[in-house]
């Protein structure tokens, strides 16, 4: 790929402009598009999306604009931060304007409603020829923006494309990893959006320290033992896109899921959490989901279950942590026993 070939990332929320911006301060051409038309002019006149990153001054040679033609011309790799809802439409207005040569990379960590499908099976279902890839990571858009150190997992089948997004990437403070498990990684993204529901609420009750970290332990437990059921490679979870995004999303009040875990924990409904949040919480969506999928395959899930009740059924939270703990005990370490020896933890 040539220097001067540009770039485009779709999604002007506070990730996809944050991706934008590092690559442009790279001296890269990038398109960034988004829908409104005031913060695509807002960004090309006064280098700023005052809704998504305040006080944040973008690179200059960051070009936004609310036409997906022109984002897309050509354009190598084109990085795609759209809510899940949205995902699909996107994607699928996008098809026509692509070839196959270009590389398609997910950024977004969600599940899309009634197909369960994750972002990349969308694109396989949308754009069947498209190099693909995903990105997940302990990637706190904020914290990025300032030039925090942390690192991430370019995800994908194709060595091309790793290869690729690990050239665009990095910089001396985002460094980017490489994985072949684009499943594991999604599926990882994805499930820690919920137990960040449960770590908020947790820190709003004014749990302990003790309980914090058992809810993180046991989290990383569940949502393994889901995703291998998946096929996901459980290893996948022994790194950044599995234990290092839960542990940044569980313990960080810049996470939207946590903060909206802590609004429940303060007494507020689902709708006056999720309105005071003013973005997508990706983990609301993402927990009735997998409860349903969870059900459906008969796979033991206990903090998505308990938390369903509390979010969905306005159950008593310290009722539900009570029925958890007199759960039946078993292994600590999942996939430690054979299957058959482990009841439920």
């Amino acid at each position: 790929m040539n220097s001067d070939t540009p770039v485009a990332v779709l999604g002007g929320g506070s990730f996809g402009t944050v991706l934008a911006n590092l690559m442009a301060e790279k001296g890269l051409s990038v398109r960034l598009w988004m829908r409104n038309a005031d913060t695509v002019d807002e960004i090309n006149r006064c280098s700023v999306n005052s809704r998504y990153l305040p006080g944040v001054t973008l690179a200059k040679s960051l070009v936004a604009t609310d036409s997906l033609e022109e984002a897309l011309k050509d354009v190598a790799v084109v990085f795609v931060a759209i809510p899940s809802g949205a995902f699909r439409d996107v994607i699928r207005q996008a098809a026509p304007l692509l070839s196959s040569d270009q590389m398609l990379v997910s950024t977004t960590k969600g599940i899309e409603a009634g197909t369960f499908c994750l972002m990349s099976q969308i694109i396989e279902q949308e754009c069947p020829d498209a190099r693909h890839g995903v990105l997940s990571g302990p990637n706190l858009a904020k914290e990025i923006a300032r030039k925090q150190l942390t690192a991430t997992v370019i995800a994908s089948t194709d060595e091309q494309v790793r290869d690729q997004v690990q050239v665009l990437l990095h910089t001396s403070y985002f460094r980017v990893y490489a994985s072949t498990d684009t499943y594991g990684v999604e599926l990882g993204g994805t499930l820690k959006n919920i137990y960040a529901i449960a770590a908020g609420m947790s820190a709003a009750l004014g749990m302990g320290e003790n309980t914090k970290s058992m809810l993180m332990t046991r989290s990383l437990a569940e949502m393994s033992r889901f995703a291998v059921s998946l096929g996901a490679n459980p290893f996948t979870f022994l790194g950044l896109a599995g234990v290092g995004d839960l542990i940044v999303t569980c313990m960080s009040p810049l996470s939207r899921n946590y903060r909206v875990g802590y609004a429940l924990g303060e007494g507020k409904t689902l709708d006056q959490a999720v309105d005071a949040l003013g973005e997508v919480a990706e983990g609301v969506n993402t927990l009735r989901l997998v409860k349903e999928k969870a059900e459906s395959m008969d796979i033991y899930m206990p903090l998505v279950s308990g938390l369903y009740e509390v979010v969905f059924n306005h159950a008593p939270v310290k009722e539900v942590a009570r029925g958890m703990m007199l759960n039946t005990q078993s292994t600590d370490v999942e996939f430690v026993l054979p299957r058959q020896e482990v009841q439920c933890s």
